[in-house]
């Protein structure tokens, strides 16, 4: 696993042993970023500058991509202990601590965001464990705890075969689908 463009461009990142911890592929995590950069008319922002939330964070692979890719900052949210050990390492192994926080959550029971997060955030990324029906409650709890920006891109990655109910709050703007896993792009406006 490795970045794939930006200041950290063919760095590797440390991914984890055995089946716990499923990471975003650089294929997909290539993809997304395309789409990000080339393909979403729907949204106006830009990675320049943002301040980014990446939910179920994993290895923290998306939210390193966007940091190479001049985000400011980006949050890393998790609850699992070998996900933020590992998410730790790769921060670690890019130099980039003032630019990160790391949180120990439950992401369908957020509190709002401390300060260091720099929230309400105008990017995030859900990548929850396939059909396991928690990106729908972790949606729910980045809008009613104000992590969240009004016009924020929320990028979600699910397995192909899961369905998203989106609350009124969320629009849909496209969905690509990659082998075994779907992502959807949806604009945050309360």
């Amino acid at each position: 696993m490795r970045i794939i463009a930006g200041h950290f461009k063919g760095r590797r990142l440390r991914a984890p042993k055995g089946s716990e911890i499923r990471p975003t592929s650089d294929n997909i995590r290539e993809a997304i970023f395309n789409v990000l950069t080339h393909g979403l008319t729907a949204w106006r922002g830009t990675l320049a500058g943002a301040s980014i939330v990446d939910v179920f964070a994993g290895t923290g692979s998306l939210g390193l991509e966007a940091l190479s890719r001049n985000a400011a900052h980006a949050t890393f949210i998790d609850n699992a202990p070998a996900s933020l050990a590992i998410t730790k390492k790769n921060v670690a192994t890019l130099g980039i601590w003032p630019n990160v926080t790391i949180l120990k959550l439950n992401a369908t029971r957020l509190a709002p965001p401390p300060l260091a997060a720099r929230a309400p955030c105008t990017l995030a990324f859900l990548d929850a464990p396939y059909n396991k029906e928690l990106t729908q409650p972790a949606l729910t709890s980045l809008k009613l705890n104000g992590w969240l920006a009004h016009d924020a891109l929320v990028v979600i990655e699910t397995a192909v075969n899961e369905i998203l109910t989106l609350g009124s709050d969320y629009i849909f703007l496209e969905e690509r689908t990659y082998g075994v896993a779907k992502v959807t792009f949806l604009k945050f406006c309360p």
